[in-house]
């Protein structure tokens, strides 16, 4: 009777998971088969395109600066991403293992900063920048998404430091290591799972992000690939089939991402909810 329980427990917790994984696959495949579509055919039901064609992918690069969206998308992802765990991961390491006054204090403040709604802070972001002269500018755009995505790889790093025995730190001070070679040596190599982590969600966030990209950065030359797909087409005409050849595209290096690095980033999280 219990295993009958457990089989019909099994049979629902895959049925659901099924369900889920349907529910997130079948837009991303509806996106990739439309890009294969024809201007006739784009507004068809039929799930494979009934004469495919590569025109699509061919047009995003050849009739709009789709090369150059995607060099500019990928210099500050990953510049963003290098700043975010370089200081994250000292920050993290700190707040996990040196005693310091206002702990609670500063955790706090950093989960209300990740947490606060980017519209807000547009306006701030676009005078600052201006008085300076970063606008249309890459060191703009990584400044204000370091500022904004620091605290969350904090907070997942932190958590994650919390996580790794203390013994081999102990050994390193003992040996007469620094903080610094502590972390870099000992530390760093157990927590390379949350690096990971925080470094895919970061680069994830921005590559992907739209409204201050959109409103620093108005010169073409330096647009990110969410802006650039935005502005597809004209005033009367929009290619569909265009802007889900170019998604397809910027949706290939996440999918990467979270292909090569499932496991780590699963582990990551899961250490990261053992303690808090």
């Amino acid at each position: 009777m219990a295993r009958r329980r457990t089989r019909k427990r099994n049979l629902g917790t895959n049925f659901a998971a099924l369900c889920i994984a349907a529910f997130v696959a079948l837009p991303l495949y509806w996106m990739v088969a439309s890009s294969f579509k024809g201007q006739a055919d784009i507004t068809s039901a039929a799930a494979v395109p009934p004469h495919p064609t590569t025109a699509n992918y061919g047009n995003a690069f050849s009739n709009y600066s789709f090369g150059q969206y995607l060099e500019n998308s990928a210099i500050v992802a990953v510049a963003t991403t290098a700043i975010v765990l370089s200081l994250g991961t000292f920050a993290g390491y700190a707040l996990a293992r040196l005693p310091m006054r206002g702990k609670t204090t500063i955790m706090t403040v950093l989960l209300m900063i990740s947490l606060f709604p980017t519209i807000a802070v547009v306006a701030p972001l676009y005078l600052l920048l201006r008085d300076i002269g970063w606008l249309n500018s890459y060191q703009g755009l990584v400044l204000a998404y370091t500022a904004l995505m620091l605290p969350f790889a904090i907070w997942i790093l932190r958590n994650f430091f919390l996580t790794i025995p203390t013994a081999m730190e102990e050994s390193a001070r003992v040996d007469g290591a620094g903080p610094v070679r502590t972390v870099l040596q000992v530390i760093l190599p157990q927590a390379l799972p949350g690096v990971f982590t925080a470094g895919v969600f970061t680069f994830v966030a921005a590559w992907t992000e739209f409204i201050i990209a959109l409103t620093l950065n108005n010169e073409d030359r330096y647009r990110t690939i969410a802006v650039g797909i935005a502005l597809f087409g004209g005033q009367f005409t929009t290619p569909y089939g265009t802007i889900f050849a170019a998604s397809a595209v910027a949706m290939l290096p996440i999918a990467l991402l979270v292909l090569v690095f499932r496991r780590a980033v699963v582990s990551g999280l899961t250490a990261g909810a053992v303690k808090g």
